[in-house]
């Protein structure tokens, strides 16, 4: 390709964005009432997070914690907290102890104030035949089983959430670059760019993001008034989320929600630079895998199999 045609290209790309961001806001606008409180009309037309200067972000975070402690009733503190340096977060997951409790979905939507009507799940624990063999295509699943204890006899399971990808096919189809990469491997969202398309969802082959169809509800008394602008802030109707390794948690140096719930101890995390991390041990030392490595998204989460033995536990249900 030359280099005009290239320009020619990339100056396309940049007025097809411009137009559906200009479109989404001016539709979401007339949708407004024209008394509409100013910090409303505010974030239908607010800056890329990447593109905010400091004093504009720190504002922007004092308008939506007062906003949300009125709206909740309940002292709310919203952080922008960036990447810490020489930091890349990864994930590895036993599932040879794994034993389907859900307790990691409960976990993370309480922390990270998902809707519960309509309901949003960011992680997906999947049901599995042991004598499955094509169990790594993840589409010969049962997603919502329901005994009354687990394990089950001759099951298996396997959670799946966002990735991680080193190569994100999700970021590469967002027309509008509302969801990018973070130096520390995260992949974000701004939900006040999101325009709804769904083109990263069809884009991700781990059915890892989700669309809010509805207004979503967290009840005032379940809300987590600790949050992050990237993570679990709540979010609007007709916008998509994902997992964000917790953000909120782990750059302040904290382990995930999911991995503090696990009963089992099948989940890991860690930073991938750090040699003397429990993850870079199960690395280096373990037989790990990635969930369709042949895509080239190549993910930062692991699995592996331990010599561990699952014990059984109530709570299959959910």
């Amino acid at each position: 390709m030359s280099e005009d045609a290239g320009k020619a290209k990339n100056e396309n790309m940049l007025t097809r964005r411009k137009f559906l961001t200009g479109f989404a806001a001016f539709a979401a606008a007339l949708s407004l009432p024209f008394n509409a409180k100013a910090s409303v009309w505010e974030e239908y037309f607010r800056q890329h997070f990447t593109r905010l200067k400091k004093d504009e972000l720190r504002a922007i975070l004092t308008n939506m914690e007062a906003e949300l402690s009125e709206k909740y009733g309940k002292s709310v503190t919203v952080k922008a907290t960036p990447p810490m340096d020489k930091v890349l977060f990864g994930y590895a997951l036993d599932l040879s102890r794994c034993i389907g409790c859900r307790k990691c979905v409960y976990a993370c939507v309480q922390e990270n104030n998902l809707s519960r009507n309509p309901q949003i799940q960011w992680i997906k624990v999947l049901e599995f035949e042991k004598e499955n063999k094509k169990w790594q295509s993840l589409e010969h699943s049962n997603r919502y089983y329901n005994p009354d204890e687990v394990p089950q006899k001759g099951k298996f399971y396997v959670p799946v959430q966002c990735q991680q990808c080193n190569n994100p096919a999700c970021v590469k189809v967002c027309p509008v670059k509302a969801t990018w990469k973070e130096p520390d491997g995260m992949i974000v969202v701004d939900y006040n760019w999101c325009i709804g398309c769904r083109f990263c969802m069809a884009a991700c082959p781990y059915g890892a993001r989700n669309f809010n169809w509805g207004k979503p509800y967290i009840p005032k008394v379940e809300l987590n008034p600790y949050m992050h602008y990237l993570g679990n802030r709540p979010q609007y109707k007709g916008v998509v989320g994902k997992c964000t390794f917790c953000i909120q948690r782990s750059r302040e140096g904290k382990y995930t929600a999911c991995v503090e719930a696990c009963p089992v101890g099948a989940r890991k995390f860690g930073n991938l630079l750090d040699p003397k991390s429990e993850i870079r041990y199960i690395l280096e030392n373990l037989k790990v895998f990635r969930l369709k490595e042949d895509l080239d998204t190549d993910p930062k989460f692991f699995y592996f199999f331990s010599m561990g033995t699952p014990v059984r536990s109530a709570g299959g249900k959910g």
